[in-house]
């Protein structure tokens, strides 16, 4: 008998491109889970950074504080720790690109520019996404009118154990779930059973998986070390077998219902699938 779908893990990744805080339970607002990407560093044009331009942002670390996170250096011991609050005030404001949106931000404080500046070597800005702004998911395949933070392009991320066994069955080097950022990670099932998913819920909570997510350079890097695969793992491998439509296709993006409470261990049901 398969083992039944239930929610093994919740991420959310507070600022873009940087590490994830793991959870047990997370609450669901309209652009995804509740301090999810919600800050964003930006350069000297305001253009957002992430570790595919900006390799050094791999060296900065995400923990958990009160209210908040701390950000600090993975080879700058010197540089104290970085509190920043999950929240901004829009004492100072500004425009800034990412991809093809430019969107309305809140500034953080003088003294979190100048931290990332001295740590990435660069000028550089934090910048946070207020209730205020409207950042759509991509209209074709947004017909509930989604929003989305500063994440890519879809509120949630979801990717099965399974989907992550089969792929380290195939490396030399297994690489752990951290490498894909996901914010849902379920267990039970086949690898990939949730490619052909289309309505599912997690308890009573409903959402619909959207399309799957190509893979980028960013999966080569070892969030636990900063270093890169000299042989582009797992991408290569990826590459051999989960190429569509020249995309290396690894998990599932997913839309949600814009509010709800999460907690691991919930149980996952398929209510409908794609095709």
């Amino acid at each position: 008998m398969a083992a039944p779908l239930l929610l093994s893990d919740l991420y959310i990744y507070p600022v873009k491109s940087l590490g994830g805080i793991r959870l047990t339970e997370a609450t669901i607002e309209p652009r995804g889970l509740r301090h999810d990407r919600r800050w964003l560093i930006v350069n000297a044009r305001n253009q957002f950074m992430t570790q595919r331009q900006t390799a050094a942002m791999a060296h900065l670390r995400v923990a958990p504080a009160y209210n908040g996170f701390l950000l600090s250096h993975q080879q700058r011991p010197e540089l104290l720790p970085l509190y920043v609050p999950f929240e901004a005030t829009p004492e100072k404001t500004l425009f800034v690109t990412i991809w093809d949106d430019i969107v309305f931000a809140w500034r953080a404080k003088p003294e979190c520019d100048a931290w990332l500046t001295e740590a990435l070597g660069q000028e550089c800005k934090l910048v946070y996404m207020s209730d205020m702004v409207r950042r759509d998911v991509e209209p074709a395949y947004n017909p509930e009118g989604q929003l989305v933070s500063f994440a890519d392009g879809y509120p949630f991320l979801l990717i099965g154990q399974e989907s992550l066994a089969d792929l380290n069955a195939r490396l030399a080097e297994p690489v752990s779930m951290e490498r894909f950022r996901p914010n849902l990670v379920f267990s039970g099932g086949q690898a990939f059973t949730e490619d052909n998913w289309e309505q599912f819920t997690i308890g009573e909570v409903a959402f619909r998986a959207v399309r799957g997510c190509g893979r980028c350079v960013l999966t080569t890097i070892d969030p636990a070390t900063a270093r890169k695969s000299p042989q582009g793992e797992p991408l290569r491998t990826l590459a051999t077998y989960r190429t569509e439509d020249s995309k290396v296709l690894f998990g599932q993006n997913v839309t949600g219902p814009g509010r709800g409470l999460l907690r691991v261990g919930t149980p996952l049901t398929i209510v409908t699938r794609k095709g």
